[in-house]
């Protein structure tokens, strides 16, 4: 029995057979998930021994596979794309320290695109790498492609001068059309030796994978389905445990999880119903080919009803102070009307610098957590507590104590910090100097006694205490007897414990108790522990030495992200992709921006196309141009640039139907021309 009154279309859609694919098509807010769960209940009363798959959104389906391989013997441990690109690293280390035989024997150039640069060139072949794990590409055939691409594209090359092509090429790179023959053979060269080289890093990387079982998402995919096309039993057994597989957002689904789902449920994908909008695709990261996805329904039905649909307002200030101040404006206006703070959401591009925005709500005492692709260990306040942690374990990390020295707990001025920085006035030198000397810190010292480390030796032993001002030398003596506790928490109690301990006695709280800037805080620093004690819990014989090294990993990259919701209670700020499958009441979509909203068109170094093969960017050797032949005529022709734009408008677009009631569309500045991004907001009004 329906329990929910759903109009013609989605009684269809529910209604429907479960013997082949079909598939359920409509814009955001014409019921689409609504007819999916109730379609789910109907398979589930209809056969109450065979529990359907449900896939809210692609992801669900990586943790599936991760599942399956686990039930099958496979010890596979899940890791984000930081671990992963620390894998890549390994596997790439021979090639950065030119240990390959191929380099002895002249077998590959060394001067290929990129490795001038190894720290670059590790980031731009991991995104490539990532995009063909997304895709199912193997190794081999990266190889294949780019000889015969190479081959193709060089020995019969197209017209580089074609006025067509001129006109869709910024001035700027005309000259790396101006090749002639001997500067192509020298780019064909040296793409030959970029493929042989991003192969066999990749491979490598696929073998560590292997052997560790430290997967990512997409690595876990495609494992999965090598394993259940290479066992049909299990696959059979999988088959009739799911006899049916729904997928919410499969426009988002990648080609390697399609190819897991064929694995399961056959080329027909028989029983499977995928659910969503193929022009809704939005992730910039994740390679998608909706069309492909839904042209392998057999039947679908398309819902066009409208059951959300908010009133829009868009509205330019001069400064992006400005904006954060008219959006906190808004937020405490409907807050104060009596919608919930968790029915609200401020969603960008991008939360990777949302600071001040953050800053303008919990200003008012609007209690706000981000979500997206957010680095927790480069806030402000995780790096306050890290400080005090590293001040833990090694006091001679200067640029950490002062940190800690500088911060509201302790809050020294900078002429105190100076006096801390200075010898004192008639130091009294030890009579013997002992070779290895331990210092005041852990039992395991890292300490070298011929190092002057000044600043720790004054706040650890106090020998500056008397040129402090009695309030400052009373804040460095309670720091110094609170590290001495510490010390002996550290070796007696779990790491959680521990760390609780010190971030209690040492951080200054921000706000008053309960108010919106404390709870932030406390959000923030759980965070942070939860992902501090998930490491630890991997590693048995981990060390805080460890911890501190892994967190400062994670905070230089720009990878991190944190999709955790923190429930009732706070108002969101979200990144779009954060924010799919999920609805508000009240929506700002802000800084839309040329730039922002959308970000600028930036192309990778390395693209990979299955007809031309390996497309590097960067031109090497004797150049006369600094980007590659192939690669300008393949963004000109491809349209790279109008399909990336089209993307973030598809974005633009599902941020504004998020919202149930009301949209309210902010940017900043004067409008450009358009003509580098366009201005979305410009475009909307």
């Amino acid at each position: 029995m329906i329990a929910l009154e759903l109009d013609r279309e989605q009684r269809s859609a529910v209604e429907a057979p479960y013997g082949a694919c079909f598939a359920i098509l409509g814009a955001p807010g014409s019921g689409k998930s609504t007819a999916l769960a109730e379609r789910v209940a109907r398979a589930r009363a209809a056969n109450p021994r065979a529990e359907p798959l449900t896939i809210a959104s692609p992801n669900e389906l990586d943790e599936f596979a991760v599942a399956l391989l686990r039930s099958n013997g496979s010890p596979v441990t899940l890791v984000d794309d930081v671990d992963a690109e620390a894998t890549f690293a390994e596997a790439a280390a021979p090639l950065l320290e030119l240990q390959w035989e191929e380099f002895s024997q002249d077998q590959l150039d060394p001067e290929i695109p990129g490795l001038r640069s190894p720290a670059r060139f590790l980031q731009s072949a991991f995104r490539l790498i990532r995009r063909l794990r997304d895709a199912g590409i193997e190794p081999s055939f990266v190889l294949s492609s780019a000889l015969t691409g190479a081959t193709e594209f060089y020995a019969n090359p197209p017209n580089l001068a074609d006025p067509k092509l001129l006109y869709a090429t910024k001035p700027a790179y005309h000259d790396s059309l101006d090749a002639k023959a001997p500067e192509l053979e020298r780019q064909y060269r040296r793409e030959i030796d970029l493929a042989k080289i991003i192969t066999k890093v990749y491979a490598r990387y696929v073998e560590i994978v292997g052997s560790t079982g430290r997967m990512t998402g997409r690595d876990a995919v495609i494992a999965a389905a090598k394993c259940l096309r290479g066992n049909p039993a299990l696959a059979a057994a999988v088959r009739e445990r799911h006899a049916c597989a729904f997928v919410d957002d499969a426009q988002e689904l990648t080609p390697a999880q399609l190819d897991l789902l064929v694995a399961i449920f056959g080329e027909s994908l028989a029983g499977v119903t995928p659910c969503g909008e193929p022009g809704c695709a939005i992730s910039p990261v994740r390679v998608t080919q909706p069309q492909a996805t839904f042209a392998r329904a057999q039947t679908r039905v398309e819902l066009r009803a409208k059951y959300r649909e908010a009133r829009r307002e868009v509205q330019r200030v001069s400064s992006v102070r400005d904006e954060a101040q008219l959006i906190a404006e808004r937020v405490a206006e409907w807050l104060a009307e009596g919608y919930r703070p968790e029915r609200i959401a401020v969603l960008f591009r991008s939360v990777q610098s949302v600071q001040l925005y953050e800053d303008a709500l919990l200003a008012r005492e609007i209690p706000v957590v981000v979500c997206g692709d957010v680095n927790v260990f480069a806030d402000r306040r995780a790096l306050d507590a890290l400080a005090l942690l590293w001040n833990v374990h090694d006091p001679f990390r200067h640029d950490w104590l002062l940190r800690t020295l500088g911060n509201p707990a302790v809050g020294l001025s900078d002429a105190s910090l100076a006096t801390l920085c200075a010898e004192p006035p008639s130091p009294q030198r030890p009579l013997f100097a002992l070779d290895q000397e331990p210092a005041p810190t852990t039992r395991a010292s890292r300490w070298d006694p011929k190092r002057d480390l000044r600043l720790g030796w004054n706040v650890i032993r106090g020998e500056q205490d008397g040129a402090l001002s009695p309030d400052a030398a009373g804040r460095v003596q309670n720091l110094r007897r609170l590290r001495e506790r510490w010390l002996e928490a550290m070796e007696s109690l779990p790491f959680e414990e521990f760390a609780r301990i010190v971030w209690r006695e040492g951080l200054a709280r921000e706000g008053e108790p309960g108010g919106a800037r404390a709870r932030a805080q406390q959000v923030l620093l759980r965070r942070l522990l939860d992902r501090l004690s998930g490491y630890i819990r991997g590693r048995a014989d981990a060390t805080l030495a460890d911890v501190l090294a892994y967190a400062e990993d994670r905070m230089d990259s720009d990878l991190e992200s944190c999709a955790e919701d923190c429930g009732e209670g706070f108002v969101h700020l979200l990144s779009v992709e954060a924010a799919q499958g999920r609805e508000f009441d009240n929506v700002v979509v802000a800084d839309v921006r040329a730039g922002a909203f959308p970000r600028w068109y930036a192309p990778e170094a390395f693209l990979f196309s299955p007809k031309l093969g390996m497309i590097p960017k960067e031109n090497v050797g004797e150049a006369m141009a600094s980007r590659t032949a192939k690669f300008t005529y393949y963004v000109a022709r491809s349209k790279a640039a109008q399909h990336y734009y089209d993307r973030e408008r598809r974005a633009f677009a599902y941020a504004l139907s998020r919202a149930r009631k009301h949209a309210f569309v902010t940017a900043s500045g004067a409008p450009t021309r358009g003509v580098t991004a366009p201005e979305l907001l410009e475009e909307l009004r």
